[in-house]
């Protein structure tokens, strides 16, 4: 029987994997969220400074998630640059 090498990395459970633990909240909440926006069908009126604009409140909800998602991508790379920058 082979011994198993002492330099090999046991494998580690997909789930304790430190990615997939700070991936999965973000897709939980993204179905979340879209099943919320999609749900939400009806017309609305929105204002945009001096015009008025008639959509679909799905629509603007996908808009504003979208923007939110990308302010929040902006932010955590900015973050990584700055961090990875410090020194040591």
């Amino acid at each position: 029987m082979a011994q198993p090498n002492p330099d090999h990395k046991a494998r580690q459970p997909f789930l304790a994997r430190p990615g997939v633990r700070r991936f999965a909240p973000f897709v939980l909440i993204t179905a979340v969220a879209l099943v919320f926006i999609f749900e939400n069908r009806a017309d609305v009126e929105i204002r945009l400074l001096v015009p008025i604009v008639t959509m679909p409140l799905w629509g603007a909800l996908l808009i504003a998630w979208a923007l939110g998602l990308l302010a929040c991508v902006f932010t955590v790379r900015r973050r990584a640059k700055r961090h990875s920058r410090q020194p040591k």
